[in-house]
């Protein structure tokens, strides 16, 4: 362990040594904070004596976690670090030990998007709706701002009413906003499905009205660790402060300049007023950076300063000097994608392997010039966030496989019974829906009850039956990756592929069989088929790193906590980046703060690109103010800016940041709230558009509805 602590500098190893109590490290970017992580998890193992399954330490990604329970390992020598995990992670494990206390099954589905659009699909079938009322994207995002924001208290339905009453409150719903959160309820209670949220309200729930569960938690729960402490949200925040209550021992980590996810509900807050919120906190400032040249950590340095919502704070160079960040002008958007593909040829005929660059940047609707130059200089690339590993068609079949083994579920049912072929279209699956709705049972056990009627005459059903049957009895105590290549084989689905000559796509599986192998050997005797389809089930696209040599094409966000040698950030253009829907000085801070994320991860070289001309309304395009906010000095130009275009830039940025507002505004109305307009009159508020921050109103004096921005003044009608 001296070893260890020896090859730390003194903040990491203060940051390991710091055991007790209530510690705050703002670790700026590339210090190393994983290694701190890692070396203090392995502190109070092998030296203080801590056993591993009493220490939880949070992560914001599985593939983090993975990483890290990796590591831990090496260092420990130990199999149990069952706690190393997101905080949806987490509640699994919790709901799995305890989901008695909210009459749950232990083997409830954790659900993602694809199963929440096969939920809709029978939904918008059920009640005649259609996309034009709601599309799927919208109807996701309606849920989730209900479930967060408008109805918190939506889990009581689902734990107090029986599948039947909330069915029936489904179908007496009018709006299609009150059809769709209501149907999709119903469809979680059917199926004990949960999906991410309800995780982490019903792990809170259950500590709130069971004490003897909590303390049991709390008391596990020696000493909690938090990783990447300014993305937490508002929930999530609390469910620490339950778990850390009892022993008092919290350990956070951290970078304000890094808060990149407000909009999904993170609070930069929560990490700057740490020490105010807790008592006798003490603060560890993680300050030199082993990623990035001198150059590169100057210019973000620059950059970031200009933010007032921060720990004033510098990042403090290790490497060697190199290059000045790179600034090029082009004169417009397929120009700039000329230069960009000539630069990145001229580092390959270097020496430069393609995997080593990464483009950058804010919105993908950028990346058509891109791949236009990119395909007609024959550079191979990758979209990293492009087609889901785990949202893809074969990798989704063979996944529902498991589930059928596991649960037996509809959503699995439907999506794999005729999956090869077996004769059970749309006409047997309607009478199997009918079947289960008078009986009150799964698809899966209608099929078993009438599968000697005739209508199955034909079919493969009794085969699909056998089949399940066999594997969901024998799964127990099988190796996950044995039961997954059996069931590809006797079910006839790779035999399918193969017929098809899909070789991408059994390639695709036998990737997928590599990376359940891969979690058997790393969690050990906890890889049972449960865990091993609830941990699955909450992977995102960024735990999948693309393969090959290729260039690697993401947006800023998707590059969270990744790092490149050669950095291009393009579109660096007033409207772009920052994006033309920043509205606030909070949010506008966050652009610069997601800007200095994007140059952090560079480590050898930096390339920043704009590009002239004019945009789809005829305006013309300037350079981004984060360009322009950077010490000029720090930056070198391909060529001379023009001095009026720079002059007009900044005369432009004064008068766009004259119109933020201070703070974000909220709304003040409801839906069916009524109001008074000073020139429209009365009226009712029938919807809110939280994107453009407007009331849609109808008036009672007005024809046509109106969309009435949050900022004007509306007064109440009692």
């Amino acid at each position: 362990m001296s070893e260890l602590l020896e090859k730390l500098n003194p903040a990491q190893r203060e940051a390991v040594q710091t055991t007790e109590g209530m510690v705050r490290v703002i670790a700026g970017a590339g210090s190393g904070k994983t290694r701190a992580l890692t070396a203090r998890f392995a502190y109070l193992v092998n030296e203080m004596g801590i056993l591993p399954g009493n220490i939880l330490c949070v992560t914001f990604s599985n593939k983090s976690a993975n990483e890290m329970r990796a590591r831990i390992h090496n260092l420990i020598g130990d199999n149990d670090t069952a706690y190393i995990n997101t905080f949806h992670g987490f509640c699994v494990s919790v709901l799995q030990e305890d989901s008695h206390a909210v009459q749950y099954p232990k083997s409830f589905l954790v659900i993602d998007n694809s199963d929440i659009d096969a939920m809709l699909r029978t939904i918008y079938e059920e009640r005649g709706l259609t996309l034009r009322d709601m599309t799927f994207s919208s109807a996701r995002d309606m849920i989730e701002i209900l479930k967060l924001k408008e109805r918190p208290d939506y889990y009581l339905d689902m734990l107090e009413m029986s599948p039947d009453v909330l069915y029936q409150k489904y179908m007496d719903a009018a709006s299609p906003k009150d059809i769709i959160f209501y149907g999709y309820l119903y469809q979680e209670k059917r199926c004990f499905a949960l999906d991410y949220n309800d995780l982490l309200v019903f792990t809170l729930h259950i500590f709130r009205k069971n004490e003897e569960i909590r303390l049991k938690w709390q008391q596990r729960l020696e000493y909690i660790m938090i990783d990447e402490f300014q993305d937490i949200d508002d929930i999530q925040y609390r469910l620490m402060e339950v778990l850390c209550a009892y022993h008092g021992n919290l350990f956070v980590v951290g970078d304000p300049d890094q808060t990149i996810y407000t909009w999904r509900g993170a609070n930069v807050r929560f990490l700057l007023d740490f020490d105010k919120k807790f008592e006798n906190v003490r603060t560890i400032m993680m300050m030199e950076n082993y990623r990035s040249t001198p150059e590169i950590l100057a210019a973000a340095n620059s950059l970031i300063s200009r933010n007032a919502q921060r720990i004033e704070k510098s990042l403090i160079p290790t490497l060697p000097h190199g290059p000045r960040g790179a600034c090029h002008w082009a004169k417009d958007s397929a120009a700039e994608a000329e230069w960009i593909v000539t630069k990145i040829a001229e580092l390959r005929s270097g020496g430069t392997a393609l995997r080593d660059i990464c483009i950058l940047y804010r919105a993908h609707y950028v990346t058509r010039e891109l791949e236009e130059a990119l395909l007609a200089a024959e550079i191979p690339y990758t979209i990293y966030s492009g087609a889901q590993f785990f949202s893809r068609a074969e990798v989704k079949d063979a996944l529902c496989y498991l589930r059928m083994a596991a649960y037996q579920d509809d959503l699995s049912f439907l999506r794999i019974a005729n999956v090869p072929k077996r004769n059970l279209g749309e006409r047997r699956m309607k009478f199997l829906k009918d079947c289960a709705a008078e009986n009150s049972c799964t698809l899966y056990q209608a099929l078993k009850r009438t599968v000697d009627d005739p209508i199955f005459r034909g079919t493969k059903a009794r085969q699909f039956i056998s089949l399940i049957e066999l594997y969901s009895s024998g799964s127990s105590g099988r190796q996950i990756s044995e039961l997954l290549s059996a069931l590809l084989s006797d079910s006839g689905y790779e035999e399918m592929l193969r017929t098809e000559g899909s070789q991408s796509r059994l390639d695709n599986l036998a990737e997928l069989k590599q990376s359940i192998h891969e979690y058997e050997i790393s969690c050990g005797e906890e890889s049972t088929l449960e865990h091993y389809l609830a941990h699955v089930a909450l992977f995102t696209n960024s735990d999948m790193a693309a393969s090959g040599d290729k260039v690697k094409l993401m947006t800023v966000h998707a590059a969270k906590g990744l790092e490149f040698p050669y950095v291009f950030l393009c579109a660096m253009n007033e409207g772009v980046f920052p994006s033309r829907k920043v509205r606030t000085l909070p949010g506008m801070e966050e652009e610069r703060r997601l800007a200095f994320v994007a140059m952090t991860r560079a480590q050898r070289a930096l390339f920043l690109t704009e590009a002239g001309g004019r945009a789809l309304d005829g305006a013309p395009r300037y350079p981004s103010r984060f360009i322009l906010d950077i010490d000029q000095e720090l930056l070198e130009y391909t060529a001379p800016p023009q001095e009026g275009l720079i002059k007009e830039a900044r005369e432009y940025v004064s008068h766009a940041a004259a119109r933020l507002a201070e703070e974000d505004e909220n709304p003040a109305f409801a839906e069916g709230d009524r109001v008074r307009h000073s020139v429209f009159g009365d009226g009712t508020v029938r919807s809110i558009d939280y994107g453009r921050r407007a009331y849609l109103v109808e008036f009672d004096r007005v024809k046509t509805p109106r969309a009435i921005a949050f900022r004007a003044k509306l007064l109440p009608l009692q």
